[in-house]
């Protein structure tokens, strides 16, 4: 069976010991420095990438601040130019009118000028045409006095009837 030795049994953990602490100089204080190490960089690098976030996010929120303002400032543009084209197409229309009632105001009066022109043409024709017909059937000549009275009284019908 096993014989129990205890020179042997103190050699051997003497060898445990002097082998762990071998062992721990050489082995497991590097591995454990590069664990705390690579602990330390992944944490940085988590921190990093929510100050990243956060950033963007905020730039995020900048952004659309802008493109909101902006495109208030586009409604707001919209809005004027189509007020002043309203104002604009109002003066036009407005001036338009004006210058139509000017025209036909102005067609009026000359309608009404040449119709008086005629009317007075017409008069002194009817006058020399009565007095002309008025000699014959009086077969004698007619003397200025006489020519203007019945001028008159042929001038004074005509304007009575319409």
């Amino acid at each position: 069976m096993l014989d129990f030795s205890w020179v042997t049994f103190v050699v051997t953990l003497l060898n445990i010991g002097i082998l762990y602490f071998i062992l721990r100089a050489i082995l497991f204080k590097p591995v454990t420095q590069f664990m705390e190490k690579r602990t330390k960089k992944i944490a940085e690098d988590i921190e990093q990438a929510e100050k990243d976030k956060n950033q963007a996010k905020a730039l995020l929120q900048q952004y659309e601040d802008v493109l909101n303002q902006a495109k208030g400032e586009a409604a707001l543009i919209i809005k004027n130019a189509q007020e002043s084209a309203r104002v604009q197409a109002g003066r036009i229309v407005a001036d338009g009118k004006a210058q139509a009632d000017a025209v036909i105001a102005n067609v009026r009066l000359q309608a009404e000028a040449e119709r008086n022109a005629a009317l007075l043409t017409f008069k002194a024709e009817a006058a020399g045409l009565v007095i002309s017909a008025a000699s014959r059937l009086l077969r004698r000549e007619l003397t200025q006095e006489d020519s203007r009275t019945q001028a008159a009284l042929l001038l004074r019908e005509l304007g009575k009837t319409p």
